[in-house]
């Protein structure tokens, strides 16, 4: 009598043994489709990172172009580092380039003042077919802003308005303790770069 007992018992416990191996196999598709989802999301805050800071260097470097313009008139110099000149638009093309890059598509793309560039960007791709309902169709957004930052300063010029001689340029003054004597009458090419005279990074 005790064989067939032990007979019976197994039989009884080999429904609870699939039932425990089936919950298991569902937490395992759980945490992968969350996996899923967290790596999406990563890779729309990729895209916009990307994005954001393109349209800040976009403008950044519009505003370097337009200080060279402007270089035998140093009092246009202090509008042109805090991004106050006309005639600089909204530069969201690389935003959109660099969003692409990332597989993704911009669905914001806005100032949020004078030196500061807000992207919002959506994945193409989806989290994926998981145990979740609604994965299959549901996209990550993400956001980010980025931030242009004067890195030279330079004494503002005395006297009568007007354009200066080439002598008069005032020095720049950069982080990192870097000088700059301006010489209009040299190369172009031994001016200070966009990068030398504004920082471009993601907002804190």
């Amino acid at each position: 009598m005790s064989r067939f007992r032990r007979y019976g018992d197994a039989g009884q416990a080999f429904p609870i043994y699939i039932t425990v191996v089936g919950g298991l196999l569902f937490l395992a598709f759980a945490y992968f489709a969350v996996g899923q989802a967290a790596a999406n999301r990563n890779g729309a805050q990729t895209a916009a990172d990307a994005a954001a800071l393109a349209a800040a260097q976009d403008t950044r470097d519009a505003l370097a172009k337009r200080w060279i313009q402007d270089l035998l008139d140093p009092e246009k110099w202090q509008a042109i580092f805090d991004g106050n000149v006309d005639g600089i638009g909204l530069t969201c093309g690389r935003a959109h380039e660099l969003a692409a890059r990332n597989d993704a598509r911009v669905v914001g793309c806005d100032p949020a003042g004078l030196l500061r560039y807000t992207v919002e960007v959506e994945t193409n791709k989806t989290v994926g077919d998981s145990v979740v309902p609604g994965t299959e169709t549901r996209r990550s957004n993400a956001t980010a802003t980025a931030v242009i930052e004067p890195r030279c300063t330079f004494p503002l010029p005395s006297g009568d308005a007007g354009e200066a001689e080439e002598d008069e340029l005032p020095p720049l003054t950069c982080k990192d303790g870097e000088q700059w004597e301006l010489d209009p009458e040299g190369p172009d090419d031994l001016l200070p770069k966009p990068e030398d005279l504004f920082d471009v990074h993601l907002a804190d």
